[in-house]
């Protein structure tokens, strides 16, 4: 079995919620039960960090992963979903799991997924969490899927839990109101487990408050403990100061990322109390370098120069917001925008918040959930944005390149399927002689 086939068995004979949306949601915990006593209950043999939220839990979960392997610390680290290549779903050290153990992982154990049916992600963190029990971690940082409660990551107990923040998305699955959404991300608090909160909203803060009294778990509001200040852009990456006077240089330049950086230096003094030794000098390197030791893609990323691209995976209402205030601080001649969503998302809330000065190049990713482009444009028209569709990801931004001077923006954005096809659409585009910066 080759690598692409070995990638075809798990896209094809599993579902995959990146294709066909919540019919391959599998709530509950009897499936991943199955697979970890099957495959020995990797989960056991090493500490952990689970990490959940609406948005910022991709980026927390890489920071984290930096700094602990600045510490010294062998870290694996399970996010999803990918942009480019299945690897980056499951990293040791950033380092994306070899080819060869995911086609030894899917030939070993090709009956007992036939006879269990898993859903895509289930077999994927089972595999993410044998194979770093195979390389000896020393610490996991886990991503929750969708949710926390009922989400299949939900059977480790980690020494510390993390939720970023809660807002508006998988509604269908989580509530429609925000202390419902905040109940089901609180579900990943544990028995005498701290748990860090990000961002907190009135009607949210007494929902973590009772889970945690509940769970005689310790708990701490990030935004409560530190503020940050952006200062300046440094050689593509963000200076801040904290409230204590404290400067740091940020490997990331989205300003919406002043949040996150918060959430995380509070989990770091968490750990430090778990007997987790993490040094000043540990977290300056970590969040300086997290693109190049975690491999983050796709927040706030500068694909090309002259005229500048950028791309960020913001892809509902809350992270669009955040997003949005980021377009309206850059200076440019024209402001172009490259936008393609999936169809389960609240569009009109996300294209309310786009700026109307922009010119848009609406598209749609090769992923059936995708909402083909000539509707999106539709919507948008609704929203008074004025652009053309264009069938695929790489045409529209073919043509936003053509149609831009060197002073001129492109951003991509609206789906982590659009920015995951961006990233190789620009290098393609970069190899034709089309004058990028990759």
């Amino acid at each position: 079995m080759t690598y692409q086939e070995a990638l075809d068995y798990l896209y094809n004979s599993l579902p995959v919620f990146h294709n066909v949306g919540s019919a391959a949601y599998k709530p509950g915990f009897e499936n991943t039960i199955k697979l970890m006593e099957a495959l020995g209950n990797p989960h056991e043999k090493f500490r952990s960090i689970h990490v959940a939220g609406t948005n910022g839990k991709g980026s927390v979960s890489h920071f984290l992963s930096a700094i602990l392997q600045a510490a010294g610390y062998k870290v694996g680290l399970y996010t999803s979903p990918h942009l480019v290549d299945f690897g980056e779903r499951i990293r040791v050290d950033g380092k994306m799991i070899e080819t060869s153990y995911v086609v030894d992982f899917v030939e070993s154990n090709h009956k007992l997924l036939g006879q269990i049916r898993p859903s895509f992600f289930e077999t994927s963190m089972s595999m993410a969490l044998k194979y770093f029990a195979d390389c000896r971690i020393d610490i996991a940082i886990v991503e929750v899927g969708l949710g926390g409660r009922l989400d299949s990551t939900n059977i480790i107990h980690p020494i510390l839990s993390v939720i970023t923040n809660i807002a508006f998305d998988h509604v269908e699955f989580l509530g429609d109101t925000l202390p419902e959404i905040a109940s089901e991300k609180a579900g990943i608090i544990k028995k005498n487990a701290p748990v860090v909160i990000g961002e907190y909203l009135p009607e949210t803060k007494p929902v973590f408050e009772q889970k945690a009294f509940a769970e005689n778990a310790p708990i701490v509001f990030a935004e409560d403990e530190i503020q940050l200040r952006f200062l300046a852009y440094k050689d593509g990456k963000m200076l801040v100061e904290t409230s204590k006077n404290e400067q740091l240089l940020i490997g990331l330049s989205g300003v919406y990322q002043l949040k996150n950086i918060a959430t995380v230096l509070t989990a770091c003094n968490d750990l430090l109390k778990c007997g987790v030794f993490i040094s000043a000098q540990d977290m300056r390197d970590g969040l300086e370098n997290v693109v190049e030791m975690a491999g983050l893609q796709g927040r706030w990323q500068r694909l090309s120069e002259k005229p500048l691209v950028i791309a960020d995976t913001g892809h509902n209402a809350a992270g669009i917001r955040y997003v949005a205030e980021q377009l309206r601080e850059q200076h440019c001649e024209t402001l172009r925008l490259v936008i393609g969503m999936v169809n389960d998302k609240d569009i009109t809330a996300v294209l309310q918040l786009l700026p109307k000065n922009a010119v848009y190049y609406f598209t749609q990713a090769n992923v059936a959930r995708a909402m083909p482009s000539e509707k999106l444009r539709e919507k948008a028209v609704e929203q008074n944005l004025a652009g053309t569709a264009f069938p695929t990801v790489s045409s529209a931004i073919e043509k936003a390149m053509q149609d831009a001077s060197e002073n001129d923006l492109i951003f991509i954005g609206g789906s982590n399927f659009v920015v995951g096809e961006a990233i190789i659409a620009v290098t393609s585009l970069c190899n034709k002689g089309k004058n990028l910066l990759a």
